[in-house]
């Protein structure tokens, strides 16, 4: 009697012990979610506007929203005009997404 309760007792230890190895594995392979968001770079003199799709810690995705020279007169304005277009941009895409 007692090396039967002994085997229930090892056979429920390793049905516990598969149950969270699968429950492991299933949440380690799920994919990360995609997300757009606002992104400004500024390279070579120029500041770019753009939209980017980001998965985790990688981008998996971007559009160019503007290019602004540094020097230009009007580079305030542009660059508001272009991160207001920007954010619109990143609604459109996260609505789509859904």
């Amino acid at each position: 009697m007692r090396f039967l309760i002994m085997l229930a007792a090892l056979a429920l230890l390793a049905a516990v012990i598969v149950l969270l190895l699968y429950g492991l594995r299933g949440t380690a392979s799920k994919p990360a979610s995609a997300k757009w968001e606002t992104h400004t770079e500024a390279n070579g003199g120029i500041t770019t506007i753009i939209v980017r799709q980001v998965t985790g810690q990688s981008e998996s995705g971007r559009q160019v929203i503007a290019s602004i020279p540094d020097d230009d007169a009007d580079w305030e304005t542009r660059y508001h005009e272009a991160m207001a277009q920007a954010r619109s941009r990143v609604a459109a895409l996260e609505s789509q997404a859904d």
